[in-house]
């Protein structure tokens, strides 16, 4: 039962004020025991809750689906191994699976028109998993989406060549591994939010992303946020929110 349905219920009288509170509270979360589905954070946050594969069964992330699912919402598993699609699958016949992303997305309606421009940059070839984790997450998140790949410093002609692409964007998220320093690179040539992404390729003294981790923490340039190694889901998410926040602007 929807929000608007209980209200009116409660209006008219065929409701009582403790049992709308009742169902209120059982559209809020859904207790599986093992996981307490947060139902209501698409109210709050404007995207539904997202399940983090890794350390989880295939069966408990199934459950988790299936609450979602039965509310009506969307939903994304990252990190999903192959082994979790084949479960998720057989119980999930319509969810999608990116496996380079590592992503399961399964829409419980068509999606909206993509609004705005968010423009997701990597370095190498090595570095697109975590950039398409990034671009399919803010895609289902509602945003129009470039992908620039493959265009680090080690030739910086092949950036160069899309700078009239990036400055149209409303904000770019940027993935790099090695030294890191492709964002710093970008942040000095548009106008534009930008949100760093250190990932974990690279050779030993790499540290498995923490130097390029540094190297984004500590470059110079005015306006570039960081997240954590490889985190390509939360950057898809911040670029996401700030794009869709730049089009209801007045």
């Amino acid at each position: 039962m929807q929000l608007r349905e209980i209200l009116r219920k409660v209006e008219s009288g065929e409701l009582s004020a403790e049992a709308a509170l009742t169902r209120l509270g059982d559209m809020a979360e859904r207790n599986l025991g093992f996981a307490r589905v947060d139902l209501d954070r698409v109210r709050r946050r404007g995207m539904p809750e997202v399940i983090y594969s890794p350390g989880k069964t295939s069966a408990q992330i199934v459950k988790i689906m299936t609450a979602l699912i039965e509310a009506g919402q969307d939903v994304m598993a990252t990190r999903a191994s192959p082994e979790q699609w084949e479960a998720i699958r057989s119980a999930h016949p319509a969810a999608e699976y990116h496996p380079e992303a590592r992503l399961v997305i399964m829409r419980h309606a068509a999606p909206r028109a993509p609004s705005g421009r968010v423009a997701i940059v990597c370095a190498g070839t090595s570095d697109i998993p975590v950039a398409e984790e990034a671009a399919l997450t803010a895609e289902c998140a509602g945003a129009a989406v470039d992908r620039f790949f493959d265009v680090g410093v080690a030739g910086l002609h092949r950036l160069l060549n899309h700078l009239e692409a990036l400055r149209r964007a409303r904000v770019l998220v940027v993935v790099a591994g090695m030294e890191g320093a492709l964002p710093s690179v970008v942040g000095g040539l548009v106008d534009k939010p930008i949100i760093a992404v250190p990932t974990s390729v690279g050779y030993g003294t790499g540290l498995h992303g923490i130097s390029a981790l540094l190297s984004m923490l500590n470059t110079c340039v005015p306006g570039i946020t960081v997240v954590n190694i490889d985190n390509g889901f939360g950057a898809g998410i911040a670029a996401a929110m700030v794009n869709n926040a730049a089009g209801a602007a007045p």
